[in-house]
Order: structure tokens, then sequence, then C-alpha cells
């Protein structure tokens, strides 16, 4: 194939498939190697890039539309928890031999779906040949008025901390997959599988965050070792309750059956849910706004003074984990 067929072919993919994709004026249609965006008047950019690889965080059999979903929400989460609005993306794609043209096409699909959910077009990317499993990255930006992005640096003692949504439903809904026979309903079988395969990034708790939280982030290695991150960065340190760490009807199902579980809930990741420390003078206007914007918060622990992070269980006495997070080293 001579290097003006290659060229044309790739030029007619992306004519075909993602150009539609491309709305916004500065994207020029895909027609250029490069585009432009100017961001709101009073606005600083954020930007976060994160790739996804077959049979690393999805199965090479998962659907091409929920393959797309994911790449693009992973990062839409942490745009929720910088408190940031999204404007736009990238997305390059690393493409075996024998994909398709209905693979191509349910792909786009899943973009271009939750490119209009989400109101951020594309922008611009990259394909390439692989000899290995599908690889998607995605670099997305967004706005935050000036100085208001919420760092993970930024907790202080006397802080409470809040999570959104459930944790863990993910991490099990992977060993599910796996062939976990847990005794578990259709229903909740099907939801740990749901949240697996569809993150459920929480942009609509984007302006709550950059209003009151004074240290934020997404929950992606596991609610653990993230947090503790979060701590090791602010220098602080925390107790958490793992009592009243929100779990889904269908996780309780999975804890009550297999006690050992609880680990994988606790640290096995992709829940993509905010995690964010509240001083006490704005915990209850924190409240009151999550209830607005429809995203439930649950407070679950306290920020201290010193270092290190203690998960205690329902004798008070800090829990020992295997493996506090996931790693990809």
């Amino acid at each position: 194939m001579s290097a003006d067929d290659k060229t044309s072919t790739e030029d007619k993919l992306i004519a075909r498939f993602f150009a539609p994709l491309a709305t916004h004026p500065g994207a020029l249609g895909l027609s250029d190697d490069a585009a432009f965006i100017k961001p709101p008047p009073g606005c600083e950019l954020v930007l976060k890039a994160d790739a996804i690889v077959g049979g690393v965080h999805f199965f090479n059999d998962d659907p091409a539309h929920a393959i797309a979903s994911k790449a693009l929400r992973v990062n839409l989460s942490d745009l929720a928890a910088k408190g940031a609005t999204p404007l736009g993306f990238l997305v390059s794609l690393a493409l075996p031999k024998d994909i398709g043209e209905a693979w191509l096409k349910s792909f786009a699909d899943g973009l271009r779906e939750d490119a209009a959910t989400y109101k951020c077009p594309l922008f611009g990317g990259d394909t390439v040949r692989t000899p290995g499993p599908v690889m998607v990255s995605v670099s997305m930006f967004g706005s935050v008025p000036e100085g208001m992005m919420v760092r993970r640096a930024g907790a202080k003692p006397g802080d409470k901390v809040f999570v959104t949504g459930t944790i863990g439903d993910a991490a099990l809904g992977v060993k599910v997959r796996q062939g976990a026979a847990w005794p578990l309903s259709d229903a909740q079988r099907e939801h740990l599988l749901s949240r697996y395969l569809l993150p459920r990034p929480r942009s609509a708790l984007a302006e709550t965050v950059r209003h009151y939280a004074s240290a934020s982030m997404d929950v992606s290695d596991g609610l653990v070792g993230d947090f503790a991150k979060l701590c090791r960065v602010s220098g602080v340190a925390a107790d958490i309750d793992v009592a009243r760490v929100p779990l889904s009807d269908a996780a309780r199902a999975v804890l009550s059956a297999d006690a050992s579980a609880r680990e994988t809930a606790l640290t096995g990741g992709d829940d993509y849910e905010i995690l964010c420390t509240v001083p006490p003078s704005k915990v209850d206007r924190f409240r009151v706004a999550a209830m607005a914007a429809k995203v439930a918060v649950t407070e679950i622990g306290t920020i201290g003074e010193g270092e290190g992070v203690r998960f205690l269980g329902e004798d008070a006495k800090p829990l020992v984990f295997a493996h506090g997070a996931f790693s990809h080293f």
C-alpha cells in the first residue's frame, strides 16, 4: 500500500466516523493537524489525559460503544472532581488489524452519544495500528473560574470526608464478569456488571465541589489507596469509618455471602466517584447543594493532624489490606 493509499484510507475513516463528532468551530472539521479553543472569559483550562487498554481496563469482547463511553467518562470524572466544566476532548486509537467497520461505527456511536450528553465535542486525535489489544487514549480539557480548581492538596484537620454514590460496585462487577458465583439476584448481578462497564461521572456535582470542597479527587484506583494519596499530598491524617462507606444493595449482598470481598470493594478501583473534604462550616451547605444536584453524598470520616490513613472496622481497630490500591506497575 502506498503512502497516499494509507493516507486516503485514514482520511476516509476520520471523515466517516469521527468528523461528525467535531461540532466546535475550533475543531476545523478535523481537516487540519491541530485545533484551537478559547476558554470562557475569566476562566482557566483544566487538562486531563487517561488511557484504557483491552485486557487491563476492559474485556476485549466488551461492546465497542461501551469502551468508547468508558474512555470518555473516566476523564469526565476527573474534571468533575476538580470542579471543572468539560469543553472538549482529543482521542487517540491504537487498533488491531482485525478491527472492522462495524466495531468502529459502534465505537463512534458511543463517543457521539456521550459527547452530546456531557457537552464535550471532539477536537481531534490520531489512529494507529497495533499488534496488541485495543488502546484508547483520551485527552480532555475543561474550564474553571480563575484560581478555583480544587486540588488534592487542601485538606485541613477538622474537615469532614465525603464520597459520592456507592463504593465497590465496579470492582465486584469485574469479579462477577470473571465468574464469581455469589448468590445474587439477576438485578443485583446486572447492577454490578453495569457499574464496571459504564462509569457514572458525577459532573452534576462539579460546581458544588468547586464552592465547598477543600480538597477533591475521583476514586479510580480504590478508595483506600486514592484517599491515602489525597492525605499524603495534603500533609494530613484521617480516620475512616468503614461501616459508613456507602454500599449498594448488590454489594451488601456480596459481602453478606463473602466477607473477604470487603477488601475488593474498598481497594479494587473503577468506582469513579468523587472523594472530597469539606470544612465543618460548609458541611450543611455542601449537603444541600449536593441534594439539589441530585447526587448522593455520604460522610465517612474526619481529617486529623499528622500523617497516615486508618480505615476502622466495627471494633474501631484499623483494618489491614493486602493491596491498598490497583496499580499498573
